[in-house]
């Protein structure tokens, strides 16, 4: 328990220096803009980018994680509307519990997978979000399509998913090792270099873009979403491993990705996308802070169950 608590504190450590540099404007609101854009367009791809073209992958064998990519979401899908049948929330607010149920914080599993896991962890964890990145983005905007008000036409949600620069990295990674095509080795040190800042910067904007007026406002979507995200959902994955006899890497890989809490990346497509971006907000804030308490009963669960 001590050792995945001390992997854990640097993660949420950089989550409030992030928060501290934007409430002392030591680093000014417009600056963190661009430094969310310049993580997400350029340095999260160049990461994903080299983790799949360099993966040493036994694709005959990656199998299960390609069903536990597609199926994490899946059941966390079938558990928010499950929820919705009490809570009957209004559309707009339902599309932000959603997005709590089913997104996951992809810093802060890299973070985790790359502390307390191997390194042949980290290009199995690239395979599993290479998949579940489009997937989650097609459920939640099938989602906002029903229940949004203001969402744009088929063909402007497929152009946008064209354009997200998260799924053409995956997609670019995995063609380039389908197909054994070698990088150059100065282009592979550059993207590696790019991909090492991610993390610690993708850490710090999660930090900043904490909230905390709404959480009183929405004590219901709060406490649902963030029990099937941190807690249900991790538990099942845990449960159909163990029944399936998954390897203690490929579990333990699906078990701490299914076991995140929400992407702040949520929040900009509540805003987009017509729905209540107030709620998603507290929803990211809240379970990003649970997750300190949540993550390290999960892992210990795991690992309990692997040793």
């Amino acid at each position: 328990m001590s050792t995945v608590f001390l992997a854990i504190m640097p993660i949420f450590i950089l989550l409030l220096l992030g928060y501290i540099a934007l409430k002392t404007d030591f680093i000014q609101a417009s600056t963190w803009i661009q430094i969310e854009k310049a993580t997400y367009f350029a340095l999260f791809p160049c990461l994903l980018i080299h983790q799949l073209a360099n993966a040493q992958i036994n694709w005959s064998s990656a199998g299960y994680l390609i069903g536990f990519a597609v199926l994490i979401p899946a059941l966390g899908s079938v558990l928010a509307f499950i929820a919705q049948r009490f809570l009957q929330h209004e559309g707009a607010s339902f599309t932000s519990d959603y997005q709590g149920s089913i997104r996951f914080n992809t810093y802060i599993g890299l973070a985790l997978i790359l502390a307390l896991l191997p390194k042949a962890a980290t290009p199995l964890a690239a395979i599993v979000i290479a998949i579940m990145i489009p997937w989650i983005n097609v459920l939640c905007i099938l989602v906002f399509a029903r229940y949004a008000k203001g969402v744009p036409n088929t063909k402007a949600i497929l152009k946008q998913m064209a354009h997200n620069p998260l799924i053409l990295g995956s997609i670019l990674g995995l063609v380039l090792n389908l197909m054994a095509l070698p990088l150059p080795s100065i282009v592979n040190e550059v993207l590696k270099r790019l991909g090492d800042m991610t993390l610690p910067l993708g850490l710090l904007t999660v930090g900043a873009g904490l909230k905390w007026r709404s959480l009183h406002d929405y004590m219901s979507s709060l406490v649902s979403s963030s029990l099937i995200k941190l807690i249900l959902l991790p538990l099942l994955i845990l449960g159909l491993g163990l029944m399936l006899n998954l390897d203690t890497l490929t579990l333990s890989v699906v078990v701490i990705l299914a076991a995140l809490p929400t992407a702040s990346s949520a929040y900009i497509l509540a805003r987009q996308l017509g729905g209540n971006a107030d709620l998603m907000a507290a929803i990211i804030t809240l379970q990003t802070l649970a997750a300190l308490l949540t993550l390290p009963l999960v892992l210990w669960l795991l690992a309990g169950v692997t040793h």
